[in-house]
């Protein structure tokens, strides 16, 4: 629900800045109306000036100015009409769906009430509360290399991992580590991090490659990345990657940005 108010409100915010710059451009048009006439292939354009008349003047190559402006007259026209149509219409269904939606029937309850309800739509939190609490069989490759704590009190395989987990906990995503995927054929990998994506409800991977320095630790980073494209799992899409090598720390900042401006 969160995601189409979210495009109600992004599409009603867009209309709006162009309803405004078409309203500004109306007093800059000439006079009259422009038509349009087709014959073998070739327009002709002609200026409309006077009530009843269905022909007008023609224009020729010299008045090409005078014809675009006309054109856009026409076209300011019909854009703010309808323009502003939709934003009434889009204003009016973001109000309704603000106070009238199936998710309000179980969010109005009282808790006493709550505490004895399934919700056919979980709200969101419960939805993460779920999906955070569901049991999974942690990687049985090396725990022992899990030397590194984070706040949400787990053990990771390095700092920059430590750094990744923290981040995610301080924005509030919700996240799982080295949770297990199937592939097909029946292979199961663990990647570094699965995200929720609350809005939507959607679980992104996330790997870090952290070694890039290293020949082999490349390759494997290329073999995994073609076993993920094989199964649908594309970056930009369902995965998210960082990186470093000793000359390119991770990028922080920009790790903190790319997750919001996806993720929240």
């Amino acid at each position: 629900m969160k995601e189409l108010l979210n495009h109600l409100k992004t599409r009603i915010t867009f209309l709006e800045k162009a309803v405004e710059k078409a309203e500004k451009d109306c007093g800059s048009f000439p006079g009259g109306h422009l038509r349009v006439s087709e014959s073998r292939n070739r327009f002709r354009y002609y200026h409309i000036t006077e009530p009843g008349d269905h022909v007008g003047k023609y224009l020729t190559k010299d008045c090409s100015g005078l014809a675009k402006a006309l054109a856009q007259k026409d076209y300011n026209e019909r854009f703010l009409k309808s323009a502003r149509l939709e934003l009434s219409m889009l204003e009016k269904t973001l109000s309704r769906i603000t106070t009238c939606n199936a998710e309000l029937a179980y969010q109005k309850l009282p808790d006493a009430r709550k505490k004895l309800v399934d919700p056919y739509i979980l709200p969101d939190e419960l939805f993460v509360q779920e999906w955070l609490a569901k049991p999974f069989k942690e990687n049985p490759y090396l725990p022992e290399n899990k030397i590194y704590d984070t706040r949400r009190g787990e053990k990771v395989r390095s700092k920059s991992e430590a750094i990744i987990a923290d981040m995610l906990q301080e924005l509030g995503i919700p996240y799982h580590y080295e949770k297990p995927i199937k592939l097909k054929g029946g292979t199961r990998r663990y990647p570094d991090f699965t995200l929720l994506k609350v809005s939507t409800r959607e679980e992104i991977l996330l790997e870090h490659f952290g070694l890039l320095d290293d020949e082999d630790y490349r390759y494997s980073c290329l073999i995994k990345m073609s076993e993920y494209r094989q199964n649908g799992i594309y970056p930009g899409k369902n995965l998210l990657i960082t990186y470093e090598t000793s000359i390119f720390p991770l990028d922080i900042k920009g790790f903190k940005k790319m997750l919001s401006g996806l993720l929240l």
